[in-house]
């Protein structure tokens, strides 16, 4: 990795998360481990550490790092878990959860996207994350129960299929609401009940699918 994009990694740690609160070091250890500029098309490589969202094609996009950060840190992850990400895009978030969790089962719904996504996993080395194209509303059941699940992509209620595959004591981040603005909401299961956390205002893409919005 060039020394331009190391300074820049390190600036976007300490003035886009650790200055807003986000300082688990497992979190941020993951965060410069993971070379954000190899997943952004090559267009916007010298943007790749700001502060905004940023276009990979096909109407998709990358969050900025400190939404990122928020959605994983808020999954308190500790290396044992297996974790089910919706919207794979072009798999940042999905090695950030690599380098955190044991097993990555990620869905993508752009086929394309998926294919790069699985390309970069190859090239970086990463053994302990799996791939498939589908609607992720419907979640992956072949693999759950899931410890954690994460959805980067706004539905207007949470999926049904999601919390059916959410495991006990599991904890799901999901942006909530309208396509003008959402809520990302952290839900935890313990005990049979599912509790309710308002995390942030955010605004991500719609989750097309049978329990998201149509295409």
């Amino acid at each position: 990795m060039g020394a331009a994009f190391e300074a820049e990694r390190d600036a976007m740690i300490e003035r886009q998360l650790r200055a807003r609160g986000l300082v688990d070091p497992r979190l941020l250890a993951a965060f410069r481990r993971v070379p954000r500029h190899r997943f952004v098309p090559p267009e916007h490589a010298a943007e790749a550490y700001s502060d905004h969202p940023i276009p990979i094609g096909a109407g998709q996009t990358i969050s900025q790092p400190y939404i990122v950060g928020l959605m994983v840190g808020a999954l308190r992850l500790v290396g044992h878990e297996r974790v089910l990400e919706i919207g794979t895009g072009s798999g940042f978030q999905t090695a950030i959860l690599a380098e955190l969790a044991l097993d990555v089962y990620s869905v993508e719904r752009v086929p394309e996207l998926r294919r790069e996504a699985t390309r970069r996993m190859a090239d970086l080395g990463y053994q302990n994350v799996q791939l498939t194209d589908g609607n992720g509303s419907l979640g992956w059941p072949a693999h759950a129960p899931y410890d954690a699940i994460i959805v980067s992509a706004a539905a207007p209620s949470v999926p049904p299929p999601l919390l059916a595959q959410l495991g006990a004591d599991g904890r799901l981040v999901i942006p909530i609401g309208p396509a003008e603005g959402q809520t990302l909401v952290l839900l935890e299961r313990h005990q049979g009940t599912v509790n309710r956390t308002d995390l942030a205002g955010c605004l991500f893409v719609p989750l097309i699918g049978d329990y998201g919005w149509s295409a």
